[in-house]
């Protein structure tokens, strides 16, 4: 995968180009841990020879991304600096973009400019939100799931949230748990890894 993940700021407001940071990701992880109580029944190997165990499923699971890659010298745009109202392009160092996310990992989330909130992975899609065969196009990795609220996969599901229509929809939220990165004399790009945790953070 090359330039099909960037990170958004927390001051992004939906652009993919202004407030983001963009990765050149070479292989990425992604885990779900479901997280299911269950109880072992007392006795109840007694009548069938069998125990049997009672899980309560409430809907609660961990979600996790983990990226690869490398950090080359990348122009990026922020909406704080511009010159006649159009965000200036400033080309960064691969070490200089390093210590950007090294930075907004550290920071808090009041630090809007800083903290990054929402991960942005591309994948191939020929199957849209309605279940209808498109064009393959790319389209950010979520969890949700296609159609209306009670509709289609989210018959039963009132609170449904819309799944991706297009590349410039929402990626996934949360926060970097971890970002390392190595810095040699034998080269300009530097290598990283980062986790990305989905969750709702606050502030």
């Amino acid at each position: 995968m090359t330039s099909t993940v960037y990170l958004k700021l927390k001051k992004n407001s939906g652009s993919a180009v202004v407030d983001t940071i963009p990765l050149k990701v070479v292989g990425a992880s992604i885990s779900v841990d479901k997280q299911i109580p269950a109880f072992p029944i007392p006795l109840s190997g007694l009548a069938t020879g069998e125990s049997v165990t009672a899980a309560l499923d409430l809907g609660m699971s961990s979600k996790r991304i983990g990226l690869q890659g490398i950090i080359t010298e990348t122009t990026i745009k922020r909406s704080h600096t511009k010159t006649g109202g159009t965000e200036d392009t400033l080309t960064f160092t691969a070490h200089e973009l390093a210590q950007l996310i090294a930075s907004g990992v550290d920071s808090t989330g009041v630090a809007e400019y800083q903290a990054i909130d929402e991960l942005v992975l591309l994948i191939p899609s020929k199957v849209d939100e309605n279940y209808a065969q498109v064009t393959e196009r790319n389209i950010p990795l979520t969890f949700r799931a296609r159609g209306a609220e009670n509709e289609k996969d989210n018959i039963k599901v009132g609170g449904a949230q819309p799944f991706p229509a297009n590349d410039l929809s929402g990626g996934v939220k949360g926060f970097i748990q971890q970002f390392s990165f190595e810095l040699s004399a034998e080269t300009t790009e530097i290598t990283f890894s980062l986790d990305f945790v989905i969750a709702s953070v606050l502030p």
